[in-house]
């Protein structure tokens, strides 16, 4: 029987197979109100995006504090709909003056983060 020698070739820079394309990621922000408590915040971060307690505690002091947080990095289609979950999510029980969700926007996520 005889041998056969098999010879490998490098793969070559144009046989190489491209990578997708990364889809850009975006910002799920929520902004300050006077008209939501730290306990409203804390339960729509466990609800909406899962978070534990001590994350959702995280999200309502920096909303407090900074006027604004970032809740989520994602795709532009998740971050939409965590918005809009945010914006129907409702009125906090424990402030009577309260007429409705807190609200949240969406930012590109700059590329240098």
């Amino acid at each position: 029987m005889k041998l056969k020698t098999v010879v490998m070739e490098r793969p070559t820079k144009s046989k190489q197979i491209p990578r997708p394309k990364r889809q850009p990621r975006y910002y799920v922000v929520l902004w300050d109100d006077n008209e939501h408590t730290y306990d409203y915040v804390i339960q729509m971060m466990r609800e909406l995006f899962g978070f534990v307690e001590e994350q959702g505690m995280q999200i309502a002091a920096a909303v407090d504090h900074a006027g604004r947080a970032v809740c989520l990095t994602t795709t532009r289609e998740h971050a939409e709909l965590k918005r809009d979950q945010i914006h129907a999510y409702g009125k906090d029980g424990l402030i009577r003056q309260c007429r409705g969700s807190m609200w949240a926007s969406i930012e590109p996520q700059p590329e240098s983060d």
